[in-house]
């Protein structure tokens, strides 16, 4: 893939349930103390249907999966943050290593 594709790429924007951004988890899987995974709930009904995750540890949202029927199945996955970048802030969850 070519730095102008993983640019495009990397712009998409989702469609989501809503335009709210309430998150329900913020995670630390690998306990280096930035966030990994963020799970959200874009139309306020106290479900998810917006995932995103850090694969690599820089911070930045590596992997966007949103749920719009809200079944447990992605209906769409793109590379980046989709359009929907979180503000930084401390994880609510740290998972213990295993």
């Amino acid at each position: 893939m070519t730095e102008s594709n993983e640019t495009a790429e990397s712009q998409e924007i989702v469609e989501t349930r809503g335009d709210d951004r309430v998150d329900l988890l913020r995670a630390d899987t690998n306990n280096d103390g930035k966030t990994d995974v963020w799970v959200v709930d874009t139309d306020g009904d106290g479900k998810a249907d917006l995932f995103q995750f850090d694969t690599d540890g820089d911070g930045q949202v590596d992997i966007t999966m949103v749920d719009m029927d809200e079944d447990g199945t992605p209906d769409e996955v793109v590379d980046g943050d989709g359009g929907h970048p979180p503000t930084t802030t401390t994880p609510t969850a740290v998972i213990p290593p295993s």
